[in-house]
């Protein structure tokens, strides 16, 4: 399905449910702040005749019920801290050294600090509300975070939250498997990966064994094994809480892990829209000229389909490329075996500590190194105009494709 945005503003809406008598939480219109006052933010900030006075947004009413009040009578603390970090951080990024302006014995904001906290403020609730959002869609128990503490771009507008492949029409991404392993113990016998002619991916740590190219074989739902088995793995989803992040050097939002990940360790799942090769070439051409790179293509036996990402997908979608990364690319089959659709899984290559971003090579796939020259056809985005890499590697190439 195509979601088409409320072209109406949110200010709007809210002044339609307090007519109507409606509740609608996702706004901010509950039965409580129908006909109540709470703060919602703080726009601007004055002194006269000595008291200081806060410019008050009030939660579910429209911006044009906003009221000057006493700071006596707000009892907001993280909201009077949130209106002071952000009108510092505008002074010290605009390097001016007064906070107030006199005039006529009134002193007040100036107007440019007073919209930069307002922009702030709105942001703010944007993510938070984003942030429920994608934790509410997930389905593994690993939380999601977001932060911007760069610039004041706020959640993309055109992006849908999945935790699997979206099929496109005439796709089938599930072959009907019917048969499942009869193992008591998957890691003593023979398992799915023997069956298909492979080695076993996992110890019994849950860590991955084999090399870069191989497959991974993963247990199904006809299996006899239970969900503890050591040969379930990329199928419970991503283990750890994550951040997205608005990177500060032009690379737009990141991801970064909230825990220590160890070496071999499976992190997320690369998800998307499955669409023909075909159709992969043309987005391809109107995503070169906004320098995505969401196209994956899935070439482990074929190059019939591609992964696009750009506006379905995980949190995947937001991992950035480097020329050093830290997450390793696999195919993975579970409940379909068809070579030509395999999942794509991430794993870490090495010990990634807390707080660290999360990167993986756009011209990787399996233990090939793709250079510029034979990238086309191959690398998980399909680029025909060159994109400068800005990972800042000691061994970046200098464009990502």
């Amino acid at each position: 399905a195509w979601y088409v945005p409320c072209l109406a503003s949110l200010e709007t809406l809210q002044e339609l449910c307090r007519k109507e008598n409606l509740r609608c939480k996702s706004i901010g219109i509950t039965k409580r702040s129908l006909k109540s006052y709470e703060v919602e933010y703080l726009c601007d900030y004055k002194v006269e005749e000595g008291k200081e006075y806060y410019l008050v947004k009030w939660k579910g009413w429209p911006e044009s019920s906003n009221t000057w009040e006493p700071e006596k009578h707000l009892n907001c603390p993280v909201l009077l801290q949130n209106f002071l970090s952000d009108k510092n951080e505008y002074l010290s990024r605009v390097s001016e050294g007064k906070t107030l302006k006199v005039r006529n014995h009134i002193k007040a904001l100036k107007p440019a600090i007073a919209d930069y906290v307002v922009k702030k403020a709105k942001q703010r609730i944007a993510l938070q509300r984003w942030k429920e959002e994608l934790n509410r869609k997930k389905n593994h128990k690993a939380m999601i975070l977001v932060e911007n503490t760069v610039d004041l771009e706020g959640p993309p507008l055109d992006f849908y939250y999945i935790n699997e492949y979206k099929p496109a029409p005439g796709i089938n991404v599930l072959n009907g498997i019917t048969t499942g392993c009869e193992c008591a113990d998957c890691p003593a016998e023979k398992c799915c990966p023997k069956e298909a002619g492979f080695i076993l991916a996992y110890n019994k740590r849950k860590k991955l064994t084999i090399q870069p190219g191989l497959p991974i074989y993963e247990c199904n739902s006809y299996c006899r094994c239970g969900p503890d088995c050591p040969n379930r793995i990329v199928q419970k989803g991503t283990p750890y809480s994550l951040c997205i992040f608005r990177t500060n050097n032009g690379r737009g939002w990141g991801v970064k892990t909230l825990q220590k990940i160890k070496t071999n360790s499976f992190v997320m799942e690369y998800v998307g829209e499955v669409i023909t090769s075909e159709e992969a070439e043309r987005r391809g051409q109107l995503y070169d000229h906004q320098g995505n790179t969401y196209l994956f293509d899935l070439d482990y036996d074929s190059d019939e389909f591609t992964v696009d990402a750009a506006r379905y997908g995980n949190v995947s979608h937001f991992v950035n490329h480097s020329c050093d990364p830290n997450l390793q690319v696999f195919n993975v089959f579970i409940d379909n075996l068809d070579l030509r659709l395999p999942r794509i899984a991430l794993f870490s290559t090495r010990t990634i500590k807390a707080g660290e971003e999360l990167t993986f090579d756009y011209q990787m796939k399996g233990s090939i190194d793709l250079t510029s020259d034979s990238a086309d056809g191959l690398s998980p985005s399909k680029k025909r105009i060159r994109t400068v890499c800005k990972c800042g590697a000691v061994c970046c190439r200098g464009y990502l494709n």
